[in-house]
């Protein structure tokens, strides 16, 4: 793919280097639980949806790698990296923030989902990513989805989040969890999805504050979700409580290949097919 420029290089090596940050304490946990499960990483590289996969572009339109571990306390969790460049098609252009006139574009990002052994251990989704089209900004988030929910975890949780949003902009938090609690629901259900966290999008302007700010979202991500998973990965858990987990997760697959805006991102610009659906669960059930 071409030289990036000194803001997507940037930005790319952060969710690389957060990667790496986040796969080293998943793994740290699962050694503490006496499991020696380690992530396998996957290289793929990325095709023009009208190309053929057989074309010789191999690394011209950039691609990722996917990193996944099953594991004791993780039962499934998925840590991918990506960055890519190409052309939107037609009407899905449209859809994307500065892409109506002119489809080229640059997208580079992390993205996360964890599925637990323990039902009273939270789920969770965390992804960040900066995209270039004739515009260029900053997205992503943090939401945690237990099947089991409790106030202490999910306080925690908002709480860390807060802060990392209140040394920014004290407007952040409100405006982004009110963001995260609008798209993280399930019209059909009338639910939502989790407890909740942040989502914010189309953050452009000053390149190096919304990278701080960025970066500031994935270390507290790092900091408050393996404080809560050590705090419940022990619980004793009973059959209903697995009943519950698994129909939850139901809930949590319906919303990812329904509503989830990242998912058809995924498929609509030629990504690879297991990291896109690396969020759904192992194990789920429907009654």
């Amino acid at each position: 793919m071409p030289a990036l420029d000194t803001e997507q290089a940037a930005a790319r090596q952060w969710f690389e280097h957060l990667r790496d940050l986040i796969c080293a304490e998943f793994t740290s946990i699962e050694r503490e639980a006496g499991s020696d499960a380690d992530f396998a990483y996957t290289a793929w590289d990325r095709t023009e949806p009208d190309r053929s996969a057989a074309d010789d572009t191999a690394g011209e339109f950039g691609g990722g790698v996917r990193g996944v571990m099953k594991g004791k306390v993780f039962e499934k969790v998925g840590v991918n990296v990506s960055t890519v460049a190409g052309n939107f098609e037609g009407d899905f252009a449209r859809t994307i923030h500065g892409a109506g006139d002119n489809p080229g574009f640059f997208a580079t990002g992390i993205s996360l989902v964890a599925h637990m052994a323990n039902p009273h251990a939270p789920a969770v989704h965390m992804n960040c990513r900066f995209l270039v089209t004739t515009k260029r900004w900053f997205g992503g988030g943090a939401d945690l989805n237990p099947p089991l929910p409790y106030d202490e975890d999910t306080a925690d949780f908002h709480a860390t989040l807060q802060s990392a949003c209140d040394r920014h902009d004290p407007a952040y938090y409100p405006r982004y969890r009110q963001w995260a609690d609008d798209y993280f629901y399930i019209p059909h259900r009338q639910v939502h999805r989790g407890v909740g966290g942040i989502f914010y999008d189309h953050l452009e302007g000053d390149f190096a504050a919304n990278l701080a700010f960025t970066q500031d979202v994935g270390r507290a991500f790092l900091d408050a979700f393996p404080r809560i998973v050590r705090r419940r990965m022990d619980t004793p858990f009973s059959p209903d409580d697995i009943a519950q987990m698994l129909a939850w997760r139901g809930r949590y697959a319906e919303f990812n290949l329904v509503y989830d805006r990242g998912t058809l991102f995924g498929l609509k610009t030629g990504g690879n097919i297991d990291a896109i659906l690396m969020s759904l669960p192992p194990l789920a059930t429907w009654s």
